[in-house]
Formats: structure tokens, sequence, C-alpha cells
């Protein structure tokens, strides 16, 4: 029997990358190690230990088996400040999660949730925040958005010295305005829902979205399940201005050359040519 090796995806962007495995059913992890985040943990690959900020989306298997782990590890291994930020209604099932699992290893490792709903704003350090967005998937589910922000000197001040500037500053004159850079949104598990009305998304340079079936038979199944048909894709990306789509969650029995076809045919050209697949094999580094 030939055993397949488990390799993370990897995929270079300017200024940071994205590692990650996603197979609908299976496991969903996607580390983005420049910005200290982990979308959703899957089964807690190694890659995704030493993460500070795990960004769960929903509390299904093969979205959370490996907190436990996580937390357990980094105890072990003597690292600290390791946190989860999850949907606001999962904070106490998971910290109840933990004390189980401290009875059944003799130890609760320390461990922290952060509960957050739909609009809510978590700084990972002074220029950079994570931002929940309800999802279409199932009650509390969340989608993130990780979002640079900048200080712009305003226009009318731009004369003005640095001594001036002080002053006005000392007066409690507000002289900058906000900039927000959104890098990456993901959407976790989604059904079909209009997201271009949210800029942090619409506009991010990176969008992650699972298109979990592609048959024509799985449409009702895609439906029920709230989870992305192919022929959904259309009218979710309309309006979406990323530089760069990347598809998850693909169940492991689509054939990906025939999805590829499938998508070409279903997505005006403009969009297709943004398109990729997170488990495409020119993503997986070989030895």
């Amino acid at each position: 029997m030939k055993i397949r090796p488990y390799r993370l995806s990897q995929v270079e962007y300017d200024g940071f990358s994205i590692a990650g495995y996603s197979v609908a059913g299976e496991e969903t992890v996607i580390v983005v190690p420049e910005f200290d985040c982990v979308f959703d943990i899957g089964k807690c690959p190694r890659e995704a230990l030493t993460v500070n900020h795990v960004l769960l989306t929903h509390g299904h298997a093969d979205h959370v088996a490996g907190i436990t782990y996580y937390f357990a590890q980094r105890d072990f291994q003597g690292m600290s400040n390791g946190m989860a930020i999850v949907p606001a209604n999962l904070v106490k099932p998971l910290e109840g999660l933990m004390q189980a699992w401290g009875r059944v290893e003799g130890h609760v490792p320390p461990c922290r949730f952060v509960g957050m709903r739909d609009g809510d704003d978590y700084e990972i350090r002074r220029d950079l925040i994570v931002r929940a967005f309800a999802s279409r998937h199932i009650p509390g589910s969340l989608g993130y958005s990780i979002i640079e922000v900048r200080r712009k000197l305003r226009s009318e001040f731009l004369d003005l010295t640095g001594p001036q500037i002080v002053e006005l500053k000392e007066k409690g004159v507000e002289i900058t305005n906000r900039i927000e850079i959104p890098h990456i949104a993901y959407l976790g598990d989604t059904g079909k829902a209009d997201y271009s009305s949210l800029p942090h998304v619409a506009g991010a340079k990176v969008l992650l979205i699972e298109c979990t079936f592609f048959d024509d038979e799985h449409a009702s199944r895609a439906k029920d399940g709230r989870h992305v048909h192919v022929r959904d894709l259309p009218e979710l990306l309309e309006g979406m201005q990323n530089e760069h789509i990347v598809i998850v969650h693909v169940t492991r029995r689509t054939n990906m050359s025939a999805a590829r076809k499938l998508l070409k045919k279903s997505l005006p050209k403009a969009v297709a040519k943004r398109v990729t697949f997170l488990m495409s094999r020119k993503y997986i580094e070989d030895d």
C-alpha cells in the first residue's frame, strides 16, 4: 500500500503567504504566519502550533477538532499567549470541552477563548485587526477578515510644522484619517449570500471561499447543508474586487480537472482568471 505524506498547500502573495489543507468533511486549517493567525484549526498540524491566534468559524469537527491538541501541545512545549477567537455562542461549550479534556489527560491546559459577533473587531497588534462577520451556515457561524490599519495625516494639516502638529494633538484635535487595508477575507463554510456589501470582504486582496459541490445532482445537498455549489459562484462573486480568489473545502470525490473546466464555463473570463484551488498540486511542495 502506498501512503501519501500529509503536506499543506503553500501559496505566496506580496507581503504574506498562506499554508493550508481544506477538504470538506475531513479537515480545514489555513495558516497565515505573517499575520500570526490560523483560520480554523482542523486536526492542528504542527505548522499551526506556533501561531498565537486561532480564528474558528463554527463548531463542526473538521474545522475545530484540533483545538484541544493546540492548547495542550503549546502548554507542553512552554508556549504562552495562545488564544482562540470564536463565535460567541461557542465560548462556554469550548471551555467545557477543555475541562473534559483535562479530566482525560489529568491536567487542564491554559486556554483562552474570545467570543465574537457580527461586526466585532479584535486587535492582533497595533496595526492589524481581525473583523468578524456573519456567515450563512449554522447558528452563530462567522467569517473573518484580516485588516491592516494605517493613519494618514489629514490634507488640511499637510503644510504644518512638527511643533504645530504636536500642539493640535495636545488640544485633542484629530489630525489623521483611519485607513483600512483588507488583506484576507475567509468566509468559512457558507451557503449562497451577498458578501459584496462588506468592503473588508469584497476589497480584500485574497478571498478564501468554499465551493464544496460541483456535480449537478449535488445542488440540493449544497442548499440543504448551506454550502456553495459551483452554480452559486457567479452570483456570489458578483461585485467582488479581490485580486486573488482561492477555493477551499472541495470534497474528495471531486475531480479537480473537471472542476476547473466547470469554473471556466460558469464564470466570466475576467473572474475565472483570478480563481485558483488551494488544494492544487502546484502548491504542494515535493521533497
